[in-house]
């Protein structure tokens, strides 16, 4: 596993996406939390977008990011609730072509230890479309910063290597 690592690009070209039908790019402090966290690690942020929880908007948006030849990963926050409007899961799972369900198991086991059981309420998750990894968090800064630090962070350069190998 350290051999794979080794080889891994250590810096990553991202595009976050911020799902919310009440934030701005002005008061959007989750999603400059994750591009802060990103960058602090090295990561570029290659684009930056706010869309409304409207799970065409949330596509369409996820399409342009994964047509960016700059864009090597995308991370989502927001819409992963049990809420009528929380339709990212909705909006994303069609497009992925492989699901990393460790990923959201994982970070609803560490949000357990600091919320208790209501990190059941969170519908976050992973997966892979057209050879990039694709994250999708809550909205929260602190879920923000857990699923950064403690999951994507560690694995991200390592993740991008493995997902762009060629097929069989």
């Amino acid at each position: 596993m350290h051999a794979h690592r080794a080889h891994a690009p250590k810096s990553v070209p991202c595009a976050v996406i911020t799902v919310s039908d009440t934030r701005t790019l002005a008061d959007d402090s989750g999603g400059a939390l994750l591009c802060a966290l990103l960058e602090g690690a090295g990561h570029a942020v290659a684009a930056r977008e706010l869309v409304k929880d409207d799970a065409r908007a949330i596509g369409a948006a996820l399409d342009a990011a994964l047509a960016r030849a700059d864009c090597a990963a995308v991370l989502l926050t927001g819409g992963t609730g049990v809420a009528p409007r929380d339709v990212t899961p909705e909006a994303v799972g069609p497009r992925l072509e492989r699901e990393l369900p460790g990923f959201g198991e994982l970070f609803r086991a560490l949000s357990f230890a600091e919320i208790g059981a209501a990190a059941l309420l969170s519908r976050a998750f992973a997966g892979i479309a057209r050879g990039k990894p694709v994250f999708a968090l809550p909205g929260s800064r602190a879920a923000i910063r857990l699923a950064l630090e403690r999951l994507i962070l560690p694995e991200l350069g390592h993740l991008v290597a493995e997902a762009q190998k060629p097929g069989a």
